[in-house]
């Protein structure tokens, strides 16, 4: 690992209103819910003048054909499919990182493989996969499955497609199309080709992908899991993992465990990021931001059905206690943070929707540009976060005020960057790149290949 100061790492998760359930009734926010690929370009074009790592695209993928009670109030998270936004966002932007959502319960190792492939070739090393292995109860009716496998078989399955999804980045070395000679008709060298013959529990698979190994090697991968599998996937593959925590107590033990369990697998624990999600609102004063704040939460509407992290709680009295329910099988983690807040503050369902699940259990700062750096900065410096993952309450505005008023303070504290120093992900991450284990050593030249006859 380089040596550089250690520096703040920071994403931004976009979406197409803001995250707070109030945000899309704001005045400034998106008239419509369609697809409007000029809205995102400006969001991602705002994110890297802030000099951000990198931008976060998530993929709530599948809607049930009972899925739709409700669905006139409801604010849905519905637009552009993340590999095709990232792929044309790559196009008009030139240092930021752009981070896709997959889920590994919908696709295919090799299909998957030759997409990132292709995306990091296209983006000049800029692209990063945020590997989902959830499965909701929509989604799994959407792709017809009628027996979804188990938290931990969806995990271990997860782990099997990154493993075969590595070999197959590492079936082409680096220099192995870089030798062409027209004059001999040699196109490449034949033994920087390593055919992949895979065999684990969920995949087997015996083939060369068709697309040269990605500039980073890899993508990089981020992970968003807080149980303890979850935990224990991410301190295996993940080099971001987006965490979720209130309290720098409960922050702090959360790093210091997954920083532990990486180092248990071998890893050098600063190639995992933490990057816990933190909401925000800025004002020239602390009323000023509570004064925003509360105009979105003015607008969260209460009328229809009512959600927490998953479980309909429609039936309960509002302003009533949160009832004893069985923990669900998707988001474990996140359901024992909302049931663990609600009881040790006696949040009714109603509280606990604002505080809780209209933030999805992150970090909420209120106050000046000085005061946001300030609570991100005792958050870094306590080994609570190696960065944050932000999820602006209300876009574009609080996008633009980060990035107007909050970076220049981080800037002027020496915690974040004031120019892109390198070209890919991985080096604004300060990451190493993955080697290739098929690579050949002890040779100072590759062997001359005789032109065809």
């Amino acid at each position: 690992m380089s040596q550089k100061k250690r520096q703040l790492a920071l994403a931004v998760f976009l979406t197409r209103h803001g995250h707070h359930p109030g945000a899309w009734r704001q005045p400034g926010t998106a008239e419509t819910g369609q697809p409007d690929f000029r809205y995102w370009a400006d969001l991602v074009r705002t994110a890297e003048r802030g000099k951000l790592d990198a931008a976060f695209f998530a993929d709530f993928v599948g809607q049930s054909g009972d899925s739709t009670k409700g669905i006139a109030r409801r604010h849905a998270f519905l637009d552009f499919e993340p590999l095709t936004a990232t792929a044309a966002l790559a196009s008009i932007t030139s240092h930021i990182g752009l981070v896709a959502t997959v889920n590994t319960n919908f696709e295919q190792p090799y299909a998957l493989a030759r997409r990132f492939a292709s995306l990091d070739h296209i983006s000049g090393g800029r692209i990063g996969w945020n590997i989902v292995s959830s499965l909701a109860d929509g989604a799994a009716k959407s792709f017809g499955i009628d027996q979804p496998a188990s938290h931990a078989e969806r995990y271990a399955r997860a782990h099997d497609f990154v493993e075969l999804a590595k070999a197959l980045w590492n079936s082409w070395e680096d220099d192995a199309f870089e030798g062409a000679d027209k004059d001999s008709g040699i196109y490449l060298n034949a033994d920087a080709v390593h055919p992949v013959h895979y065999r684990g529990p969920y995949y087997g698979i015996d083939t060369v992908l068709d697309m040269p190994r990605p500039i980073q090697g890899y993508p990089v991968f981020a992970q968003a899991g807080n149980s303890e599998v979850g935990r224990d996937f991410a301190a295996r593959h993940a080099e971001m993992i987006y965490a979720a925590a209130q309290f720098i107590e409960d922050a702090q033990a959360f790093y210091k465990d997954v920083k532990a369990r990486v180092a248990a697998y071998g890893r050098d624990p600063d190639t995992l990021k933490v990057m816990p999600g933190l909401s925000f609102t800025i004002g020239s004063s602390l009323q000023e931001a509570q004064d925003k704040f509360g105009a979105l939460e003015e607008k969260v509407d209460f009328s229809g059905d009512l959600n927490l992290m998953g479980q309909d709680v429609s039936a309960y009295p509002l302003d009533g206690p949160l009832p004893d329910l069985p923990e669900p099988e998707n988001g474990k983690g996140r359901w024992r943070q909302l049931t663990a807040l609600a009881r040790r503050e006696n949040l009714t369902i109603r509280q606990l929707f604002l505080r809780f699940n209209a933030v999805r259990g992150h970090r909420v700062v209120l106050g000046t540009p000085a005061d946001i750096a300030d609570q991100m900065q005792d958050w870094f410096e306590r080994d609570a976060a190696d960065g944050f993952n932000l999820i602006p309450p209300l876009l574009p505005s609080s996008l633009e005020d980060f990035v107007d008023l909050v970076v220049p303070e981080l800037q002027r504290r020496g915690l974040f960057r004031t120019e892109y120093e390198g070209a890919t992900l991985r080096e604004h991450l300060n990451l190493p790149r993955p080697a290739n284990p098929n690579a050949r050593t002890g040779q100072a030249e590759a062997p001359i290949l005789e032109a065809a006859q």
